[in-house]
């Protein structure tokens, strides 16, 4: 899989890129990484990106075209042309006939097109007005043959950037960031360990937090007991190693006495009760058995006897 990074500050991944599975997974050439200086697609000698936003108000906004430059300098054109629309239903989405005056593709009100996965490349908008990333979202971006990522700065990207040229718009988190830099690198390496081949033992990717049902689980070993269940959206279980005494604490007896059957139903109380005092939201979504909803109301009312008596 290939990831091209647009950004005005390229050496910001100078060493990000460098570490861990990340460098690994390039030195295997399982996974590729381009970042791209916005600033060479400019036309000035001051190598402008940034203007003043139409209307007013605070801060300076990304220029349309040395995106769209930038975009088109990796082959990538309009939505209609690559057979893509916007997410969002009562989006735009574009004519390959027809173009504006500066060249631009047009809008038009065709939302019949293809998903962005009949081209295998999906433009990625870095923003705080995005939908949330999630693992399932990482799940979905991992399928592809190319991420490209714009990085936002200052008070965001040309809207038309996104209705032209973006098939998704993402934010990681609730809060806001200097530019869209840091949400690259963690959509990149969310997404880069989920490509078959990057993580050493592939059920990694399986058994850990937001993971995938037991009935999606295929790194199964046939004939060998599994000692824990798929987290079907809830967060992982705590883990333990050597020492099995540290600091006058003792690791959980259940995981020491071999009991496959005992430790996975353990785990999975444990997934049930970080999820539950952690992510609440998260239940509503999970995939959960008769008995995980049995051991949410034995949870539930444990903490409301806890506390009646304090």
């Amino acid at each position: 899989m290939r990831f091209e990074i647009i950004t005005i500050f390229p050496e910001f991944f100078a060493g990000i890129f460098e570490h861990g599975i990340v460098r690994r997974a390039q030195a295997e050439g399982l996974v590729k990484v381009g970042v791209h200086d916005l600033r060479a697609f400019t036309h000035d000698r001051h190598r402008t990106v940034d203007d003043r936003p139409f209307g007013g108000g605070e801060g300076m906004v990304l220029k349309p075209g040395p995106l769209a430059e930038a975009l088109e300098s990796l082959g990538v054109g309009a939505k209609a042309s690559r057979g893509s629309t916007h997410e969002a239903a009562s989006s735009p989405t574009l004519s390959a006939e027809t173009s504006g005056k500066d060249g631009a593709p047009s809008l038009t009100a065709d939302s019949d097109s293809p998903a962005f996965a009949v081209s295998g490349t999906c433009v990625i908008l870095l923003s705080a007005q995005g939908r949330p990333f999630t693992q399932t979202v990482a799940r979905e971006l991992a399928k592809l043959e190319r991420a490209v990522m714009i990085c936002g700065r200052y008070e965001g990207v040309d809207e038309r950037i996104n209705q032209l040229y973006c098939d998704m718009e993402l934010s990681i988190g609730d809060y806001v960031l200097s530019g869209g830099e840091l949400a690259a690198a963690v959509v990149l390496d969310a997404v880069m360990r989920l490509v078959p081949g990057v993580l050493g033992n592939e059920a990694s990717g399986e058994f850990e937090s937001f993971g995938v049902a037991d009935a999606e689980i295929t790194s199964d070993t046939e004939g060998v007991p599994r000692s824990q269940h798929g987290a079907g959206g809830l967060l992982d279980y705590p883990h333990y190693t050597r020492p099995a005494e540290f600091g006058g604490l003792a690791a959980p007896e259940v995981l020491l006495n071999g009991d496959h059957q005992q430790i996975r139903r353990w785990r999975r109380e444990q997934q049930l009760r970080k999820t539950l005092a952690n992510r609440p939201d998260l239940l509503e979504g999970a995939a959960l058995s008769v008995e995980d909803r049995r051991l949410l109301e034995s949870i539930a009312h444990e903490a409301n006897e806890r506390t009646r008596s304090c």
